[in-house]
């Protein structure tokens, strides 16, 4: 791979992404794959105006040894070093770089119960530190590629080919062509006119239906919410875009009002474990029937995570013409297929989606309708027929999306 097309994505991530602040310091996490990448981006950063780059690694293989071998109690400590690294953050605010290279099957086989449990133990002491950061600091999710994940993506090849093939379907999507930084500054701006439009109609519900799928789904939304994209507006910190590459346009719906059926059109990739061919039936507000073809008991596992994981935080408009569908590359990672296709999330929701959000608590938030949940994941339901049909607060009935596209 070019390495001047890789630095120019280093950067890309370090200015677009993240948008490091002068005097900021940098958290990397990444699986030990991709290191020469990984020196570039610690690099731009530094060029940004970082003060310290610090790497925090992960890796699959690790952590599957973990699940295997640990206790449960062991596995799901939090050590009083990392509660007191995560107390400092509450106070220096890092930005965050998560790089995504997961191998999409690499805790497939793993005692998934176990692994849940052992997270929900954990997430007792992380969850106050998380509280305080909310809203706060700049975050980032992009994707290097992994050699698992990259001969899943393209099978029956030899592995540096296959891996060559998925860094340069990574950069097209990311936008790479010529100058970057401009690519993306006209991106934001175009998907700030889509939010500007949702926005003015004051939307208080959207119907989906989809002939071909067998979505037919409807869900509530705040009086409070907004819908955002890319790097729209700014928070309680610098603008970023905490998705390289995003097509999304989104909002945070009413916890506990949805109702109807929804089929997921893609694989959905769960810790390790890819769960596919499901559909959720919701009554009011909550999942209340499901099925899988594929690791039904891990999107049970999901589905109970705590109480606020069967419900929704994350409606996201995609149109099924994007160009991360056109690729017709089915990635297996969701950073990239939830781009490809509208989709719903199961679990926390952003209350950065509130207007005025930085004057609501997170208890406010939660309070007037923001689901809480340790989980947040999104699962894809975008088809070529697919409908949205929007419900103004007047009560007027707007189309939003037909044909699986926007409609204006």
């Amino acid at each position: 791979m070019d390495m001047e097309r890789l630095r120019s994505y280093a950067a890309l991530i370090a200015r677009m992404g993240i948008n490091v602040q002068p005097g900021q310091d940098v958290v990397i996490r990444t699986e030990p794959e991709q290191l020469d990448f990984v020196k570039l981006l610690i690099e731009e950063c530094y060029l940004a105006g970082a003060s310290k780059v610090m790497l925090e690694w992960r890796w699959t293989a690790a952590q599957r040894l973990d699940i295997q071998y640990q206790t449960e109690e062991t596995l799901g400590r939090v050590e009083p070093w990392a509660e007191l690294r995560l107390k400092e953050f509450t106070k220096r605010l890092p930005a965050n770089i998560y790089l995504d290279s997961d191998d999409p099957d690499g805790l497939a086989g793993v005692d998934q119960d176990k692994f849940s449990r052992a997270r929900q133990s954990q997430f007792k002491i992380t969850r106050p530190y998380r509280d305080m950061m909310e809203n706060k600091y700049q975050w980032c999710v992009a994707a290097v590629p992994g050699r698992a994940w990259a001969q899943k993506v393209f099978p029956g090849i030899p592995e540096e080919e296959a891996i060559e093939k998925l860094w340069e379907a990574i950069l097209d999507c990311c936008r790479l062509e010529g100058d970057a930084i401009g690519n993306w500054k006209e991106h934001n701006r175009k998907l700030k006119q889509r939010c500007d439009w949702l926005n003015s109609l004051k939307l208080r519900r959207l119907y989906y239906k989809s002939e071909q799928s067998g979505t037919d789904f409807n869900v509530g939304l705040m009086p409070q919410m907004l819908f955002m994209g890319g790097a729209d507006r700014p928070r309680l910190c610098a603008q970023f875009n905490a998705n390289i590459p995003t097509e999304e346009v989104f909002t945070t719906p009413m916890k506990g009002d949805a109702e109807g059926i929804v089929y997921s059109t893609m694989p959905l990739s769960y810790r390790g474990v890819l769960i596919d061919g499901f559909w959720l039936r919701f009554e009011k507000g909550r999942v209340v029937e499901f099925h899988a073809d594929k690791n039904e008991e891990a999107l049970r596992l999901m589905l109970n995570m705590d109480e606020g994981a069967s419900m929704l935080g994350e409606c996201a408009l995609v149109p099924y013409d994007s160009p991360i569908k056109k690729s017709g590359i089915l990635f297996y990672s969701t950073l990239f297929d939830e781009n490809a296709s509208c989709h719903l999330a199961m679990g926390n929701g952003y209350s950065s989606c509130l207007e005025d959000s930085e004057k609501y608590t997170v208890e406010e938030a939660h309070a007037l309708g923001v689901n809480d949940s340790m989980i947040h994941e999104d699962f894809m339901i975008g088809a070529p027929d697919l409908s949205i049909i929007g419900l103004t607060e007047d009560g007027e009935k707007v189309v939003i999306f037909e044909n699986g596209g926007w409609a204006k």
